[in-house]
């Protein structure tokens, strides 16, 4: 039997196995306990948590009745809150505290407070104790009273809660046909009115305005007024009925508030749900957030329309740059001469992959919006001027900068795989008297096409995550409407976006109210690695099916 010595087991590669394996395996141990946590972080935020009502009692200070749902626990050094004028008196080196999302901003003035677990006194959790969800303002907690309808009483107390929760649907029901009504059919109205302005405009511009052309204009323009009068006479009624209901509220410390249902978007008795109608409600919020539009600061809602404007500039950005880099690929691997400049050009492509994402972003805003949109405004859209259509940060320039950037990643992934394909292939299409375009079309671009997918992976893993050029060329806090719609020309590639990436920054690092964004931080975070993922998953299938389906190209 052989003898392995320690050095024979060192030149037999082994440790340098274990130690990339060990070296994988923590690697993925790291990114799904990350991906962990940001999940427990993000999702638990919609579970709909017990109310607590307690009486606080600070030492030398008059007991006060607080209520609120217990976010977050930590133990904090004592000296840390004697430092702070905190009166406490405790052997331990630390005492735990709570904090409590006691809501009631218009009230309170604060949505989030800070108490010493051990200066909390008579904890109970009462049945009735009410939680309503606002469009405005941050959740209301406290005790039902009555609900009105025209100022008359039609419920009192707890037994009201039916009659409280049919006319918050019926405010909800009325909430959408406002909806249709101004994002729709009155957004309709005005495309189709800013149109005519434009095409009067255009018109008077080429000295072709003649009285018959104006005539037809004022007549069309004539008929949307009537359309948009008949629109906002029905606006203004549902707008009545929408504020006809309201609701009394009692918070914990007896003051009486009334909230109009017209901006309660639910209300729920968390203390008085079984687990079965926690889950139902926790799958509620969970799909408000990916389906619904943004409120309060980016703080509360949905995000929507960031996970549409992530999709749609990935989509866009692929469209452009996969085109754009398989023939400079190609040229620099076919056609072009292998000498020093061919070398040179790409170093330069290399050098370009590792360029800051930000100076992408900076050229961008200076070549593509400011020089070469001005110029198309100036040659195809004169009559919107001075407004800009093409001449400000939009969509179709955020696509463009990505794709730039993302340019040289396709180009270095696509050459690797043509350099792969044997020059027997090629010669042998020749020999069979195929031209080079042919034997490059039918031939090698087909087994090509897994590296020219491979590159488009990397493409999309990079560019669905940028955030610093995107702010320069066509991200914003809140585009409501979104760059795809019912209106002509139906994709609004001049229109700003919201972005995933961009949309975390902003609750992350500008929200006013930092406690009520930390949790939508990560579960925003969770949702655009998910769309990465999934953009990413699409690919990858692609390239498979691609991989087999020329296998048996391959020599």
């Amino acid at each position: 039997m052989k003898k392995i010595t320690l050095n024979s087991w060192v030149k037999s590669g082994s440790p340098w196995v274990w130690m990339n394996a060990g070296a994988v395996a923590i690697s993925l141990v790291m990114v799904i306990g990350l991906i962990g946590l940001i999940a427990a972080r993000g999702l638990g935020h919609f579970w709909p948590g017990n109310i607590l009502v307690a009486e606080y009692q600070v030492p030398g200070q008059v007991a006060r009745p607080i209520m609120g749902q217990v976010t977050q626990v930590e133990d904090v050094p004592v000296a840390q809150l004697v430092s702070a004028g905190l009166p406490i008196d405790s052997d331990r080196e630390t005492v735990q505290r709570e904090l409590l999302k006691v809501g009631n901003r218009d009230v309170s003035g604060s949505d989030f407070s800070w108490v010493i677990d051990a200066w909390l006194a008579d904890i109970s959790y009462p049945a009735d104790v009410v939680a309503i969800e606002r469009r405005e303002w941050g959740d209301f907690y406290g005790y039902l009273v009555e609900v009105k309808e025209d100022g008359q009483n039609i419920a009192f107390g707890n037994a009201g809660w039916d009659v409280f929760q049919q006319r918050i649907n019926r405010a909800l029901s009325i909430h959408e046909d406002i909806y249709h009504i101004e994002r729709q059919a009155i957004g309709s109205v005005n495309s189709r009115l800013e149109r005519l302005r434009l095409e009067q405009r255009k018109l008077e511009l080429e000295n072709k305005l003649t009285p018959l052309k104006l005539a037809e204009i004022e007549a069309d323009r004539k008929v949307l007024h009537q359309e948009y009068a008949v629109l906002e006479k029905e606006l203004g009624e549902l707008y009545q009925a929408f504020n006809r209901d309201s609701v009394v509220v009692r918070t914990v410390d007896n003051q009486e508030v009334e909230l109009s249902l017209g901006k309660v978007v639910r209300a729920y008795q968390p203390n008085a749900m079984t687990t079965t109608q926690k889950i139902g409600f926790y799958f509620d919020k969970v799909w408000e957030f990916v389906s619904d539009d943004p409120r309060e600061a980016n703080t509360e809602g949905g995000i929507f329309p960031a996970i549409f404007g992530t999709v749609m500039m990935v989509i866009l950005m692929s469209v452009l740059v996969t085109p754009f880099g398989v023939v400079a690929a190609v040229y620099l691997r076919e056609y072009a001469s292998q000498g020093p400049v061919t070398r040179l050009i790409r170093i330069a492509v290399n050098n370009l992959a590792g360029v800051p994402s930000i100076v992408y972003g900076v050229f961008g805003l200076g070549f593509f919006v400011y020089f070469l949109g001005g110029q198309i405004d100036q040659l195809f859209f004169p009559e919107a001027l001075p407004a800009p259509t093409f001449g400000t940060p939009g969509l179709m320039w955020a696509a463009i900068t990505l794709a730039l950037l993302t340019l040289p990643v396709v180009i270095v992934a696509t050459e690797e795989g043509l350099s792969r394909i044997p020059s027997s292939v090629r010669e042998g299409s020749l020999a069979l008297g195929a031209t080079k375009a042919e034997t490059l079309w039918r031939v090698v671009l087909p087994m090509a096409s897994p590296a020219m997918m491979t590159g488009l992976i990397l493409a999309v893993a990079r560019a669905a995550g940028e955030v610093a050029p995107l702010m320069l060329v066509g991200v914003v806090k809140l585009a409501p409407n979104l760059p795809l719609d019912g209106n002509y020309p139906y994709l609004h590639l001049d229109q700003k976006f919201m972005h995933l990436g961009f949309h975390i920054f902003d609750v992350g690092f500008q929200s006013p109210n930092v406690e009520a964004a930390r949790p939508l931080v990560y579960a925003t975070a969770l949702l655009l690695v998910i769309v990465i993922a999934v953009l990413n998953l699409s690919a990858v299938a692609i390239r498979n099916h691609l991989r087999e389906k020329y296998k048996s190209l391959e020599v």
